[in-house]
């Protein structure tokens, strides 16, 4: 078949993404016992991918299905309520900020996060689970793992690694500051919830500053706001807070240091300007 359809698959590292967060979801609930209850992961896809369908529509472009279907992925991975409903609202509220809240023709904030972030904020029934992945070793080595493949591909890979590497800078740190045993801070860097964190929210590359030293001079001050208010004022969701705050700097930092913008892929024909990823 010369119709060139598997090529422009695996071109775009989105389709990987997509089969590397839906394993995760499958792994967390057949394997590890996470609680996903199909209804989670059901509303999100379908509330995503609607608001995807309504803004595409509404700003006169072409729906694309595997934006929104990652977003909807990565929201089950880490939020928990006890209903639809506010799933649905997470959804919404994550897929709607792409078309709404954007600079210089880009979204900037991370849809899944800041979503997650807003509605923990305004509604005591939903919440983030960071333990309920557990600190197994195989969740870790799968996150990790999956995270690397997806991360490698998008050209983003040291993003994650240098989050992790500051957070275990600061975590070793304060262990020594505090006479903690090392077992501490490496008990805390074997959360799975930290690595879904660390390979699918803040590894995404539309969400990064452009320039390679502004997007390393962010990833450092998200991980030292998120392990700050985590264990200084005991926010149980602190990498998704840091990054959420640390988002307005990423248009900034785009002016003071321009460098070439990223695309999913390179298409053959040039697609319409300002189309949310």
């Amino acid at each position: 078949m010369s119709t060139g359809l598997i090529p422009r698959i695996s071109r775009d590292p989105r389709h990987g993404q997509v089969l590397a967060v839906g394993a995760l979801v499958l792994a967390g609930t057949i394997w590890f016992g996470v609680e996903i209850p199909w209804w989670r992961p059901l509303t999100a896809l379908i509330a995503a991918n609607l608001t995807q369908a309504l803004g595409a529509r509404l700003a006169g472009i072409r729906y694309d299905w595997r934006s929104p279907t990652i977003t909807a992925l990565s929201l089950t991975l880490l939020l928990r309520t006890g209903g639809w409903e506010l799933v649905a609202l997470a959804a919404t509220v994550a897929i709607g900020s792409k078309f709404v809240l954007r600079i210089d023709r880009r979204h900037f904030w991370n849809p899944a996060a800041l979503a997650i972030v807003v509605v923990t904020a305004a509604f005591p029934g939903a919440w983030v689970s960071t333990g309920q992945w557990g600190v197994s070793g195989w969740i870790a080595v799968f996150a990790a793992g999956a995270g690397l493949a997806v991360t490698a591909k998008a050209g983003r890979a040291a993003v994650p690694f240098a989050y992790l590497a500051a957070w275990a800078a600061l975590a070793f740190a304060r262990a020594w500051w505090l006479g903690d045993p090392v077992a501490v801070p490496l008990h805390q860097l074997g959360s799975g919830a930290l690595l879904v964190f660390a390979f699918f929210m803040i590894s995404d590359p539309m969400t990064q500053p452009w320039h390679a030293g502004a997007r390393a001079a962010w990833v450092m001050t998200a991980a030292a706001l998120g392990f700050g208010l985590q264990h200084a004022w005991i926010v149980t969701s602190g990498p998704l807070w840091g990054l959420a705050l640390t988002a307005p700097l990423v248009p900034v930092l785009d002016r003071l240091l321009p460098a070439p913008r990223k695309l999913w892929v390179a298409p053959a024909h040039s697609a319409p300007k300002g189309v949310p990823a």
